[in-house]
């Protein structure tokens, strides 16, 4: 397979990385992380206007039609800079149930918004039961006259507080006696009933616990009407924003295993520097070698979810494809990010220096949409 990039494809991540080079170094971002928005407004729309927003959307609904593979170099980048802004948020798994459950008319309601930059999502689904079974959704859509009347509770809500709207998952039943399906709902951030309990993850997101309380909504809130069970659509939506996490991660381990090898061509110790001793070579090595075989992986990610929506292969080889890449891009960022800290010694720990808020993205990104225990459980049944 030809993990090359294309002539675009490299210009846009010669674009992307000018200008968060430009307007997004380490210190920028500290600036960025505390203040009250919790993400940049003018860096979101530089994003809007390189046209990084509409890269995953359809031609049809104003976008450029590409897919992961597209993402992946943007995605590597963010990943260096350790981004907070809700680019991933918005664009998968929100974006992508958006484009593909969506009707024509809701898309268009949608999907512009989402490419000017002026409409955020966050993807609501995770519940305090729910581990990764769509079985499992407690919260609920119930009919009522001319639309839905919304209940429930989600947890750990990334960048909820910065969303325009939320894409909610919900059980529905379709009157007395029909079968429960799951249904995907577009949700005004702000409606009445909405509550948010928001908080600061462990690698500087803003989150929140979100509450529904009995909230009306209209009938063409739900995506795809009401007779489709959209359970295929989300595991899709996740394993496509799992891909685009992999691809992140991958931007993160390269800058920590940048920032080790600096480190140990500097610090000194018995006169000479660190990186000189031959033990700590070869944990470099190690370290680099798990960053080339996440990269493979993680292209392989991208290209299969592409290959699935083009119709080239199924969605169990996507889910299988996946969650393998899952599992080697995890266990890559548990040991390189162990290893950098460890390498830096207790300067590492520090909140001054950057490679332990890497560390802690790193963490994160190993646990969210499935961690490797999820991953390595659906490999072995697929």
């Amino acid at each position: 397979m030809d993990f090359q990039h294309t002539e675009e494809q490299r210009l846009l991540a010669d674009a992307v990385s000018r200008l968060l080079e430009r307007s997004y170094d380490f210190e920028a971002r500290k600036t960025i992380v505390s203040s009250s928005d919790g993400f940049s407004p003018s860096l979101w729309r530089d994003l809007a206007s390189m046209g990084l927003l509409s890269l995953p959307f359809a031609a049809d609904d104003g976008g450029f039609g590409g897919g992961a593979v597209d993402l992946f170099a943007p995605m590597q980048a963010f990943g260096a800079a350790l981004l907070v802004e809700p680019f991933a948020s918005t664009l998968a798994p929100a974006g992508r149930l958006v484009a593909t459950l969506g009707t024509r008319e809701q898309r268009a309601a949608v999907v512009p918004r989402i490419v000017d930059g002026s409409m955020k999502l966050a993807f609501a689904h995770v519940e305090t039961q729910l581990r990764h079974s769509l079985d499992g959704i407690a919260t609920t859509a119930s009919p009522v006259d001319g639309g839905w009347r919304l209940s429930g509770q989600k947890r750990m809500v990334l960048h909820a507080p910065m969303a325009d709207a939320l894409v909610v998952t919900a059980r529905v039943a379709d009157g007395p006696g029909a079968a429960e399906e799951v249904g995907v709902f577009v949700v005004d951030s702000h409606r009445t009933g909405v509550a948010m309990k928001t908080f600061r993850t462990v690698d500087d997101l803003r989150a929140a616990d979100v509450w529904f309380h009995d909230v009306v909504l209209d009938a063409d809130a739900r995506l795809a009407g009401p007779a489709d069970d959209a359970r295929p659509a989300i595991e899709e939506a996740v394993d496509f924003a799992a891909a685009l996490g992999c691809a992140e991660a991958v931007g993160a381990i390269d800058s920590a295993n940048r920032a080790t090898l600096e480190y140990l061509k500097t610090r000194r110790q018995f006169g000479v520097a660190i990186g000189s001793f031959q033990a700590l070579q070869h944990r470099m090595v190690d370290m680099t070698i798990h960053a080339e075989q996440a990269r493979s992986m993680a292209l392989l990610a991208c290209a299969k979810v592409d290959a699935a929506a083009r119709g080239e292969i199924d969605g169990a080889e996507r889910a299988r494809i996946v969650s393998a890449a899952k599992v080697l891009v995890g266990t890559a960022c548990r040991h390189v990010g162990q290893e950098a800290i460890q390498l830096h010694g207790g300067m590492g720990m520090t909140i001054e220096m950057k490679i332990s808020h890497t560390f802690k993205r790193l963490t994160m990104l190993v646990q969210q949409f499935g961690d490797v225990d999820h991953h390595l459980d659906r490999f072995a049944r697929a």
